[in-house]
């Protein structure tokens, strides 16, 4: 793979700066799939404390999403977004398309900064180091207050 990676490609990221300076490591580290591996990642690791702090989500439903974690529907997702106007709302409908059982659960009381910010985090976090930096993520958020206890 050349500097910069396949820039037609989910996996690179795409800029002339990029095709110039940077390694195809640091391609991935900044390419959709990347992003949005990540965002199911801390999907799943928000569904865990959740169902630590005793909401009704099922074990099965967290093993859906650990199952499907690399299952991305890049297309889906292209689609989705055009249709629902929003990036985040786009992969949580893409997600749960392949985590049927899951779907209600993804993205359960977080806002879209709660992807979007704790995407610079490294992905060997646990839950509870990424929780206690966007503390905000769990408010009293209609999704949450509409879930039944």
């Amino acid at each position: 793979m050349a500097a910069g990676g396949d820039h037609g490609s989910p996996d690179s990221y795409r800029s002339p700066l990029a095709s110039r300076y940077a390694s195809p490591e640091m391609c991935f580290v900044f390419s959709d799939r990347y992003k949005f591996r990540t965002w199911r990642q801390l999907w799943l690791w928000l569904a865990e404390a959740e169902q630590t702090l005793g909401l009704p989500i099922t074990d099965e439903q967290i093993q859906e999403m650990k199952s499907n974690l690399e299952n991305i529907d890049f297309k889906m997702a292209a689609e989705e977004e055009k249709r629902l106007r929003h990036d985040v709302m786009a992969h949580v409908h893409t997600f749960g398309h392949c985590c049927p059982k899951a779907a209600g659960i993804i993205h359960l009381g977080a806002t879209s900064c709660y992807v979007g910010d704790n995407t610079a985090c490294t992905a060997d976090h646990s839950w509870e180091t990424l929780l206690s930096l966007d503390s905000g993520s769990l408010h009293g958020s209609p999704e949450l207050e509409a879930c039944p206890r």
